[in-house]
């Protein structure tokens, strides 16, 4: 395995949120101190506890899964996107690199500065509201798969996407609503039981309930169930990059 290519390209990507710092970290973070204000503040006032826990802590996971996944799918697009745009991917495409090696790079970059955000927001969140996390070995392993998992789904729409357009289209207008129908803000629970039904169709309610048993050990769905449902994503998207690569789907001249 050539670690020089591997650790060249994950540096260079690495290095790209240092250089707009503002965009990749202050920016989060203020948009969750408005969630906060406004969620924990305001509805917390009509919901002071949801399974036991009190609204402004219920919502910490959610808030964090939400920018895990809408960080996790922008990281990883823009990072194979751009050198598909100017075409230096046919110079990384014709070095003596894996597939594998190419994809653990990008990857592995996306998920490394979405995992370092979501750190970040909880701790921000701290300064908000009391927090306890019951399994934090799980609440790593969630955080860590996600991540991976959605910088692959990443990864498939930065390949996908032929113009600036598409590249936010998904993000937008899939991810986002289905985080915040996903039981980010509320338990589902709380729905009238047709629409817990439609809920368990959603593929966020595996992710974030695992998630969110990690810190209060109260889960939507069973734990068993959200690790299962997010390592059939992520081998879902990993064929889905293994067929790409293999029949050079949107990646050759």
């Amino acid at each position: 395995m050539n670690w020089h290519a591997i650790r060249a390209i994950y540096l260079f990507e690495m290095a790209r949120t240092r250089r707009t710092l503002l965009q990749s970290v202050l920016a989060p973070v203020i948009s969750t101190s408005l969630y906060f204000v406004v969620f924990g503040s305001a509805i917390g006032g009509y919901i002071p506890e949801v399974e036991g826990v009190s609204y402004g802590a219920f919502i910490v996971p959610g808030l964090i899964m939400l920018n895990l996944l809408t960080q996790s799918v922008s990281n990883a697009t823009f990072a194979i996107f751009f050198p598909k745009f100017s075409r230096t991917i046919y110079e990384v495409l014709s070095a003596p690199v894996s597939h594998f090696e190419i994809v653990a790079s990008y990857v592995g970059a996306a998920a490394t500065k979405a995992i370092m955000l979501s750190l970040i927001i909880l701790a921000t969140a701290a300064l908000f509201v009391p927090l306890r996390i019951e399994h934090p070995l799980w609440m790593l392993f969630f955080l860590v798969l996600t991540a991976l998992t959605f910088s692959l789904l990443g990864f498939i729409l930065g390949i996908w996407a032929d113009n600036f357009d598409k590249l936010q289209l998904v993000p937008l207008l899939v991810i986002t609503p289905l985080t915040f129908l996903g039981g980010s803000f509320y338990s589902i629970d709380m729905l009238p039981p047709a629409w817990q039904t439609v809920s368990l169709f959603n593929p966020v309610v595996y992710l974030v309930s695992g998630f969110r048993w990690s810190f209060y050990g109260s889960a939507d769905v069973a734990v068993g169930v959200s690790v299962g449902m997010a390592l059939l994503f992520l081998a879902v998207f990993v064929a889905i990059v293994m067929w790409m690569f293999k029949t050079g789907y949107r990646l050759k001249p």
